[in-house]
């Protein structure tokens, strides 16, 4: 047996292939499920919410424990994002607005 946590020789490329499979499943049940249900706009309108939702959910929990400069970062990139609709744009001056306030109030 090789070290603890070794996958072997094949066991990176098992690993790529399963994350490939089930990326592939996901998108594939998706299509075929969504293909049973007529879209009403009602439907759509949900859909098209789901993006904001899911990042907002990923985001705020993370915003909450990081504290007033994450909430920073979150401000001034949804003002980039209104501003540009650019998506690196936002990212972009988010971090940076993050970094600058961590680094303005980091210990001398």
């Amino acid at each position: 047996m090789g070290e603890a946590g070794s996958l072997g020789v094949g066991g990176p490329a098992i690993a790529i292939g399963a994350m490939a499979l089930a990326t592939y499943l996901c998108r594939v049940s998706g299509v075929l499920l969504m293909s049973r249900f007529r879209i009403t706009p009602r439907l759509e309108r949900a859909l098209a919410a789901l993006p904001g939702s899911i990042i907002a959910a990923t985001v705020l929990p993370i915003a909450l424990r990081s504290g007033a400069d994450a909430f920073a970062g979150i401000a001034a990139g949804l003002v980039v994002m209104r501003l540009t609709r650019s998506e690196v744009a936002a990212l972009l001056c988010g971090l940076a607005v993050v970094a600058a306030v961590r680094f303005l109030h980091a210990p001398a």
